[in-house]
């Protein structure tokens, strides 16, 4: 049945919600269990049902994933109009149901999310642009698609993102570039996971627990953004989901699939990226962006083993700028007392990542940690550089220790 694309454009709170509404709020196994059955794959089903003109199938498949998710007010919808169907031909999901228009917005938005993403899930040969360069301790990274509505997991293969699992998400309620406390937007940048809080320690509006993202970074701070508070988190126990944009600012999932994420990331290892749009390549190109940004930092750590102040120098956009407001002219004299008295010195990178910052500005953000011997001097620093192009060469805008 066409009638089911319809369900992209138009979803809403069915009778079987309010039947929903009057149970107990208490949480089903299923939507605390990491390994519950995925509901976009189920509504999927639902959806091939459909289209094939299979009702019955379809009415097994939709009060399959109602029995798993008893919460999941898009499901009973849908339930619902299926139910109607049964009797009478029905024009527009939601057909039966008695609902705000709001309400019946914010739920045809998350059918519209789920149903496109999974849909357009990523071609697995394809890696996304953002990640150049993880660390060996790097097991995985995050990367989220504000545009989709999508939470992306990339397992470090030998060097190689490989992706290992995509989840459907609710990012701010005025959507992404955070730039102040309470805008109620989700930032878009570079960010690692600073900590785990259990959701017993938790309202229960976060579910079962919640992993905080440093923001504000260097960054963020550098150019004047503020605020607080941002966490991937999970659901309270009365919901299974919110709309695509309904959060504060956090990155939220549903219970079953926060479990999973917060099995597997490393705190203050784990990068989460948030992107407005994530922009995937083939291998050949991801592997030439990677060496070029290898390179800068290569070239970068020559100039520095050289002790050439012109050459150093050069490495440096006119507009850097520290977060002590000092500009180029007064702190590049001060870095260079601390090298001036070097004498062949060796210079080592490691543990180095790059990532490609999301925004409108070609920017890279490499970290790593600088080993330098002086003769029978050795000292080892973590820095963080962000890189901007600017016309056609890649400056140092921003540097510090991390």
């Amino acid at each position: 049945m066409a009638i089911f694309a319809m369900a992209t454009v138009a979803n809403i709170v069915s009778p079987a919600t309010a039947m929903a509404k009057s149970r107990p709020t208490k949480v089903a196994p299923a939507e605390i269990n990491p390994n519950a059955p995925d509901p976009d794959g189920l509504l999927i089903d639902v959806y091939k049902s459909l289209a094939a003109n299979n009702l019955q199938k379809a009415q097994s498949k939709i009060d399959a994933l109602v029995e798993a998710y008893p919460h999941f007010q898009l499901a009973h919808l849908i339930q619902g109009d299926l139910l109607l169907m049964h009797t009478r031909p029905v024009a527009s999901f939601g057909a039966g149901a008695a609902a705000q228009p709001d309400k019946l917005k914010d739920l045809r938005d998350e059918a519209a999310a789920r149903i496109r993403s999974y849909r357009e899930r990523p071609d697995p040969n394809l890696v996304p642009r953002v990640i150049l360069q993880l660390r060996d301790d790097q097991k995985q990274a995050i990367v989220v698609d504000a545009q989709k509505s999508r939470l992306y997991v990339y397992e470090n293969n030998a060097g190689q993102p490989k992706l290992t699992g995509d989840f459907y998400i609710s990012q701010g309620k005025f959507g992404i570039n955070k730039l102040k406390e309470g805008d109620q937007k989700t930032p878009i940048g570079v960010y690692y996971i600073t900590s785990r809080l259990a959701g017993s320690k938790l309202p229960s509006f976060y579910g079962p627990g919640a992993l905080p993202l440093n923001y504000p970074n260097e960054w963020d701070k550098i150019n004047g953004r503020n605020g607080s508070g941002i966490w991937l988190h999970g659901m309270p126990p009365e919901s299974f989901s919110r709309p695509p944009m309904a959060s504060d600012g956090c990155v939220v999932l549903t219970n079953p699939d926060f479990l999973k994420i917060a099995a597997m990331v490393d705190i203050g290892k784990t990068p989460v990226i948030i992107s407005e749009h994530v922009e995937f390549v083939n291998r050949t190109k991801w592997l030439a962006d990677r060496n070029f940004a290898i390179k800068l930092l290569e070239d970068w750590r020559q100039d520095m083993e050289s002790v050439n102040a012109n050459r150093i120098l050069g490495n440096y956009s006119r507009n850097f700028k520290t977060m002590q407001g000092d500009n180029l002219n007064t702190w590049f004299p001060k870095q260079q007392q601390s090298w001036d008295n070097w004498h062949n010195p060796s210079i080592r990178l490691k543990d180095v990542t790059h990532f490609r910052y999301p925004g409108k500005d070609e920017l890279i953000v490499s970290t790593f940690t600088q080993e330098t011997s002086n003769g029978k001097s050795r000292s080892a620093i973590r820095k963080r550089q962000y890189w901007l192009k600017e016309a056609a060469r890649w400056r140092i805008v921003y540097e510090t220790t991390v």
